[in-house]
């Protein structure tokens, strides 16, 4: 199963930075990402990434959020910047679109 930090409490306008790692066990991956979600909202994508470095966005995060990945360290992360309280969720890592999920890491933007 993946693993997630870097979650946390931080003010709207500030920054933090997920990482997540996929186990040894899963040799070959061809794409990671970040879905997430908020009290009483449905699940959404974040970010997605491929192995070939191709990257989307959902549109409420792009110009603010990252993504990147380290295919030697099976290890995406997500540089998220300018937070705001909407971003507050429990983020979620993904390996190859789904088939593994992380336990979820918890973001909470407030003042």
């Amino acid at each position: 199963q993946p693993v997630e930090s870097g979650g946390g409490l931080v003010q709207p306008g500030g920054s933090l930075r997920l990482s997540c790692s996929a186990p040894g066990s899963i040799f070959n991956i061809y794409a990671m990402g970040w879905h997430r979600q908020a009290p009483g909202k449905q699940r959404e994508k974040v970010a997605e990434i491929t192995s070939g470095g191709t990257a989307d966005y959902t549109d409420s995060v792009k110009g603010r959020f990252t993504i990147s990945l380290d295919l030697a360290k099976k290890t995406v992360y997500l540089q998220m910047n300018s937070l705001k309280p909407e971003d507050t969720a429990v983020y979620y890592c993904t390996v190859n679109m789904g088939s593994w999920w992380g336990q979820g890491t918890q973001v909470t933007v407030s003042s």
